[in-house]
């Protein structure tokens, strides 16, 4: 299906060009979304006559994409999320979790503006692409964790494998700690009950004086 695009597409062309593209696409989603017109005569004229209050609108919604670009780009949000200990969520974080994450610190993030090509399914950081403009695009981290401590380390560098490492070793140290308090409390019963060498039992004694 040939259209003519109202706005910049990546990988089919800018403002007011007309391309070739599947139906589906464009049925599913250019039309319907307003990127583009079916390419016929009278679509074609009416583009023209719209086109300088288009250009205008694109270079405005262009320079508040770049605003806000600025201040989003590199911004890192927390995600909560239950997951295994090998680090497998127990579900994903998708593109509404993490617009809903940028939203509540304060940005105007819609779902459909974050690129996501599969949920995320792991702990740790993740880089995710935020297109605010067809040629305006951020990049935000979502830290992805069990718990504000865990989103904290993770944010110092730490991997899942690590802090499990960490924790186990931890684990370990507690419990040859325990042991060695329980063998230590023994011996130290066994010092107070048993005889001194030097020190014959009264019985024996009782019987080298007979």
């Amino acid at each position: 299906m040939d259209i003519i695009l109202l706005e910049r597409v990546a990988k089919l062309g800018q403002m007011g060009e007309v391309v070739s593209v599947k139906e589906g696409y464009a049925r599913n989603f250019l039309l319907p979304q307003g990127k583009a017109l079916r390419a016929n005569e009278h679509n074609l004229k009416a583009f023209e006559d719209q086109k300088a209050q288009l250009e205008a609108r694109n270079l405005e919604t262009k320079k508040e994409a770049e605003a806000l670009a600025e201040k989003l780009d590199g911004e890192t949000f927390v995600v909560i999320r239950s997951a295994s200990d090998g680090g497998n969520l127990y579900g994903s974080v998708t593109t509404r979790d993490a617009a809903d994450a940028a939203t509540e610190a304060g940005f105007s993030v819609d779902r459909k503006q974050v690129a996501l090509i599969d949920p995320i399914k792991e702990l740790g950081i993740h880089d995710v692409l935020v297109k605010l403009h067809p040629e305006v695009d951020a990049t935000i981290k979502l830290n992805v964790a069990r718990s504000s401590e865990e989103a904290e380390l993770q944010a110092q560098g730490k991997s899942i494998a690590e802090l499990a490492a960490e924790e186990e070793a931890a684990a370990e140290f507690e419990i040859q700690e325990l042991f060695d308090d329980i063998g230590a409390a023994g011996m130290e019963d066994f010092g107070d009950d048993a005889p001194a060498a030097d020190e014959a039992p009264a019985e024996d004694a009782a019987s080298d004086e007979d």
